[in-house]
Order: C-alpha cells, then sequence, then structure tokens
C-alpha cells in the first residue's frame, strides 16, 4: 500500500492500519507517543473471512496495525480526517496518505486492496477493537487493586458468603480461558464450554456487593445523632473499599467474557459478530450506569455526613471531625475506584471544621446581635433622652415662668406696704 493508511474508529478507540513504516510516521507526525499504542494482534480468521472476497489475502494478512484508545487529543484525528460512517454501526473510517510531493497526511480515495472496501473485515476489526478496550481496562483494574494494596481474593477469602466463595473459582477459570486464548488466538468449543455458565455467578457477585454499598449508604441516612452517625461513618470508611474491590473485579471479569464472547462469535458465527458486538456494548453501559448510580448514592450520604457534623462540631468536638475524615477516605476511594472504570467526575474534599472556629463563629455572631442589642439601646435611650429634655425645657420654662410671676408678686405686694 506504500504510503496509504486506513483509519477505524469504533467511538472508543482508532485502529491504523498500513505499512509498519507507514503508520509509524503517521502516529510520529501527529504525536502519538509509543507508549499511548496499542499493536493489533493477528487477525486470524478476520483476515481469511475477507481474503476470499478481496482477492488480496497476502496484501492484507501482511498489514500491521496500531490501536489508540480515543481521549481528548487521539478524538481530534477523528474530526481531522473527516472520518465517514459505515455500514456497520457505530463503525466510522478514512483512508489517507502521502501522494506525490505532499508532506502531510490527507484524504484519499480508497483503493481496491483497502480493508474498508470488505465489510465483513470492517465489522470484524470492529470486534478486535472492543477487546483491545475491554483488555485495556482489564489491565487498569489489575493496576486498581494492586495500588490500593488488595487482593481481591484476600478480600473474598475473608467472607463467608456462598456467592463470593463461588466467585473465586470463577475467577480461576475465565482466567485459564483467556490464557488458553491468548495461546491459541481462538477460543474453541472446549474452551468455550469452560466459561459458558461462569456469567451467573459474576453478575451474582456484583449484585451483591452493590447490595453491601447501598446497605451503608441507608445507614448513613438514618443516623441522625453524631455519635451514630461518626460509626456508621467509620464502618463505610472500613468495608467500602473492600465492595469496591469485589465490584472491580466483577467489571473486569465480565470484560474477559466478553472478550471470549468475541472470539467465539468470530470463529462460529462470523455474520452475527457485529450484532454481538453492539450488544455487548449496551450491556457493558449499563453495567456502569449501575454501578455509578449506586456508587455516587454512597458518595451523597457521606458528603452530607460531613455537613451535618461539622454544623455540629461545637457540641462533638472528636465526632464531628471522625466523620469528615471518613468522609473523605470513602470519597476518595469511590473516585479512584470510578476513574479506574472509566467514569469521570470531579471530587471535592470536605474540610474538618476546628472546634475553635466554630466557637469563634459562634461568639461573632453573638457580638453582631450583641452590638445590634446595644445599637438600639441607645437609640432608644437618645430618644428618651430627647424626650426628657424636652419635658425638661418645658418644666424649666413652667418654673421660669412661676419664679416671674412669684417675684412679680413680691414686688406688688411691698409697693403696697410702701
Amino acid at each position: 500500500m506504500g504510503n496509504e493508511i486506513q483509519l477505524i474508529s469504533d467511538g472508543d478507540g482508532l485502529a491504523v492500519f498500513g505499512d509498519p513504516a507507514a503508520v509509524e510516521r503517521f502516529l510520529v507526525s501527529e504525536g502519538i507517543p509509543p507508549q499511548k499504542r496499542l499493536g493489533l494482534p493477528q487477525l486470524g480468521s478476520l483476515f481469511s473471512i475477507g481474503a476470499k472476497v478481496a482477492g488480496k489475502g497476502s496484501e492484507i494478512s501482511a498489514e500491521s496495525g496500531q490501536w489508540v484508545k480515543l481521549t481528548e487529543e487521539s478524538a481530534q484525528l477523528v474530526q481531522k480526517y473527516g472520518l465517514m460512517e459505515s455500514k456497520t454501526p457505530g463503525v466510522s473510517h478514512a483512508m489517507v496518505g502521502q501522494p506525490g510531493s505532499i508532506q502531510s497526511w490527507i484524504q484519499i480515495a480508497e483503493g481496491p486492496g483497502s480493508l474498508l472496501a470488505n465489510p465483513a473485515v470492517l465489522a470484524g476489526a470492529a470486534g478486535v477493537m472492543a477487546q483491545l478496550a475491554m483488555r485495556q481496562q482489564m489491565e487498569q483494574i489489575t493496576d486498581y487493586l494492586a495500588a490500593i494494596d488488595e487482593k481481591v481474593e484476600d478480600v473474598l477469602r475473608a467472607q463467608k458468603d456462598a456467592v463470593l466463595a463461588r466467585m473465586i473459582g470463577v475467577g480461576f477459570v475465565i482466567e485459564e480461558a483467556m490464557t488458553i486464548r491468548d495461546n491459541r488466538g481462538r477460543v474453541d468449543e472446549v474452551t468455550w464450554s469452560k466459561v459458558q455458565t461462569v456469567p451467573t455467578t459474576v453478575a451474582e457477585t456484583q449484585a451483591y456487593a452493590l447490595r453491601q454499598l447501598d446497605a451503608l449508604a441507608e445507614k448513613l441516612e438514618r443516623k441522625a445523632g453524631i455519635g451514630d452517625l461518626a460509626k456508621a461513618a467509620r464502618e463505610a470508611e472500613a468495608t467500602s473499599q473492600e465492595w469496591l474491590a469485589v465490584l472491580a473485579r466483577c467489571f473486569q471479569l465480565q470484560d474477559a467474557i466478553a472478550v471470549l464472547e468475541l472470539d467465539r462469535v468470530l470463529d462460529s458465527s462470523p455474520e452475527e459478530l457485529d450484532g454481538h458486538r453492539l450488544g455487548l456494548r449496551t450491556a457493558r453501559q449499563n453495567r456502569l450506569a449501575l454501578i455509578t448510580r449506586c456508587t455516587e448514592r454512597l458518595m451523597t450520604r457521606i458528603n452530607a455526613a460531613a455537613g451535618t457534623a461539622n454544623a455540629q462540631v461545637l457540641l462533638h468536638p472528636f465526632d464531628a471531625p471522625a466523620v469528615v475524615q471518613s468522609s473523605n477516605h470513602v470519597s476518595a476511594a469511590i473516585v479512584t475506584f470510578q476513574g479506574r472504570l472509566g467514569i469521570e467526575r470531579e471530587r471535592q474534599e470536605a474540610e474538618a471544621r476546628q472546634w475553635v472556629e466554630a466557637a469563634v463563629e459562634i461568639r461573632d455572631k453573638a457580638l453582631e446581635t450583641g452590638a445590634e442589642g446595644v445599637d438600639v439601646a441607645k437609640r432608644l435611650g437618645n430618644e428618651t433622652l430627647d424626650r426628657a429634655k424636652s419635658v425638661g425645657g418645658l418644666l424649666s420654662n413652667r418654673f421660669a415662668g412661676r419664679a416671674l410671676w412669684l417675684r412679680g408678686d413680691d414686688k406688688a405686694r411691698d409697693g403696697k406696704s410702701d
């Protein structure tokens, strides 16, 4: 294909197919570093499906590809090169190249050997891209579990519930199937038979973990006294991390099952691959929405508890700050968990209100109220004084007039006597 490369996007990632040197030049020119790329695996059955139709089996199988997760930066490439919607739902594509002496990459017409000329290959490429996106998410969850220093198997073993106990065995079965799949490049009937029934167990465990988080939120909602609220907040801090780890493990295993399913459908019923991919995508989004609602509810309750505690710190100088501290720990755990699952949100940490700060505020309010009282008293006092002065003036005038009258009366009496 020379300088021609093909771009395919499924909304989650961008795949770049073409000659290895051309693919590398394109990615370098767009500023995408190697650490942000994933090599597309051998498409095996995918190429064999389209080879007969395209008549270019050797060319297609020799193609190399790189996959990039769609971020704010990489998503700009989709707009820059005007990827067009294909007949495969949710998938857009374009062919770009460096014709003649033009150094910049521009969109060009599709060639006869293009992967995009074969709908079956395009649908298969979208399936592989969905697998890559899920594999990357699985790796992020593995890093998350390691970062919180909690091996989920240890958490599960610490529980005595039968549902959680079965989860451990299911995890082993799925990991074994993934290992076989990676080594063989496909999922045969024997491997698939091992994992056909495991989704039910994973779903049961997910539901159980969600109920536990809901129970923590309900306890926080019911507690009115600061002492009880502090106890509920401490319980949430101590156990929420464990249930978040269980949820993360469930999500990881569900993604692994989806990867196996896509391989199995590609191998057995390739014409159904696209419909199955879209169905898995919808189911995944529904799981994310359910998990988001549950964790957001707990976040709301624990933040409300912090607000209640801060309002009563003067009366509860020890329990109130403890509630805020627990709230911050739980909120941080939820935000980290959501980020690993691709749920974007912002978090604002609550500050524990100090007893002295609350006391000073109440003192200031008291002084403010007192000052207002003094002003009123002064105003009333001044008004009273003014009225008193007026009355005093009238009385003084009366006394003065009476004094003059008495004095004149005395003079009249003196004249008579003379």
